[in-house]
């Protein structure tokens, strides 16, 4: 017998609830070594909403959990499992086939569990917007100026703009919080 992780359908903006609730009527039901993790894959991203800079969490796959399964010698959930999840509220069904669940591949299983890792690092910045979208600036010595994006800096948080400054076409970097979409 083996571990596989299941893609379990929940509903949505309810996910931190269901895999309460797994985890607890697993253990209730002393099945906690056939259900030894259940996860809801987050990423910190920072935002700013009305002039304050704040980090949340948000989820990866709104809708979707993660969920560590003991499976049988022929890759099938044991029955007790499957009632648990099946009854436990807010649930859907697993992502696979019409009778029987898929199991996730082993790469999707190392980056899923490699990215709950780097959780701890710092958020990334929420950029709401991409290359060739129009945007003003907000603040800074170019104020009220309109620009382009040419190119955005995810890993330091920063925007490239192209501005028209006294005729000519100048790139300036800026805070992605400086500049907003037309």
């Amino acid at each position: 017998m083996g571990k596989k992780w299941f893609v379990l359908r929940v509903q949505s903006n309810r996910e931190e609830k269901v895999r309460d609730s797994l985890e607890e009527f697993s253990r209730v039901e002393s099945l906690g070594e056939k259900v030894p993790k259940v996860l809801v894959p987050t990423e910190k991203v920072s935002e700013i909403k009305g002039g304050k800079k704040r980090i949340i969490e948000r989820k990866l796959y709104p809708g979707y959990i993660m969920i560590e399964i003991e499976v049988d010698e022929q890759g099938n959930i044991p029955s007790d499992v499957w009632y648990l999840i099946r009854e436990t509220p807010g649930t859907g069904d697993f992502v696979g086939g019409n009778r029987k669940p898929v199991a996730m591949a082993s790469y999707e299983v190392e980056r899923m569990l490699l990215a709950a890792e780097r959780e701890e690092e710092q958020p990334k910045a929420s950029i709401n917007f991409k290359e060739g979208d129009r945007v003003r600036i907000k603040e800074g010595p170019f104020e009220n100026f309109d620009g382009a994006v040419e190119e955005i800096l995810e890993a330091s948080g920063r925007v490239r703009i192209l501005l028209t400054i006294f005729g000519r076409t100048t790139s300036v970097e800026l805070e992605y919080w400086q500049v907003e979409a037309v």
